[in-house]
């Protein structure tokens, strides 16, 4: 039976890579976005094993209503991948709380939608994996990204509980952690740590990485966290083996505007 993957945030940017990427591995493809007309037309565009919906990750009405959508199209889930988000940069002070919350629900809250709506077709699949969107912000809290960092310090911290939990039940729940990615998300962001660090990734480094994520073997040795690139790779060995004061001061510095 072809294994099918079912992804959030899809119509664009990583999410459109992805399902791009998995479509050609001959994949069933789910693209789900908000942006349902963006989504309808990328699936139209892959052919016939791709089917295209709406989703807004913040309405778990919306997750049980595309979920099972795609599962009559695909015939089983086998792979969730929670890849929708925003972001918001610049001095905490300067963005407005009701940005924050926004950042909050829709990165964290769309995650556990995503993930618990799914569980029962998870469950139900002969393979079944997770890929979740962390990002380096969650190695250690970034300034001018503070509610974005939270938020995927809260999505590593899902990632790696349900990755426990869920072991009983054959499913598999692991993220990747990338640095700064070229998406529109970064465009014009206000933040010193992207100045200092620049924006090397791709969407399709991204895609890549995820599905590494999938084709690997299911036991211990597989990580349950994946970083994107040498800086965040070196940014994740590094904050392990340095002490507390040092990420500190390494942040810090990393955060320093140039202007």
């Amino acid at each position: 039976m072809t294994k099918s993957i079912f992804i959030s945030g899809a119509a664009q940017g990583i999410g459109e890579a992805v399902a791009r990427l998995f479509y050609q591995h001959g994949y069933k493809v789910g693209i789900y976005d908000i942006n349902v007309k963006q989504a309808k037309a990328l699936a139209l565009q892959l052919g016939s094993n791709a089917r295209g919906g709406t989703l807004d990750v913040t309405s778990y009405r919306q997750w049980e209503k595309a979920l099972e959508d795609f599962a009559n199209f695909a015939g089983e889930i086998n792979i969730l991948v929670n890849n929708a988000g925003i972001l918001y940069s610049g001095y905490f002070e300067n963005t407005d709380i009701q940005s924050h919350h926004r950042t909050i629900n829709i990165n964290v809250n769309g995650v556990l939608n995503g993930c618990h709506a799914a569980f029962p077709y998870l469950k139900q699949a002969s393979f079944a994996r997770v890929i979740n969107l962390s990002s380096a912000s969650a190695i250690y809290g970034q300034a001018d990204l503070v509610s974005y960092s939270a938020s995927k310090f809260a999505v590593r911290g899902i990632t790696e509980g349900l990755d426990i939990e869920w072991q009983k039940h054959g499913i598999r729940v692991l993220d990747v952690m990338p640095l700064f990615v070229q998406t529109a998300m970064v465009k014009d962001m206000d933040a010193g740590t992207i100045q200092n660090m620049g924006v090397q990734l791709t969407p399709q480094n991204v895609a890549f990485e995820i599905l590494k994520c999938v084709q690997a073997k299911n036991n211990f040795l597989t990580p349950t966290h994946r970083p994107v690139g040498f800086k965040a790779n070196a940014m994740f060995q590094l904050s392990k083996l340095s002490p507390q004061f040092i990420n500190r001061v390494s942040n810090l510095f990393l955060s320093r505007r140039k202007n």
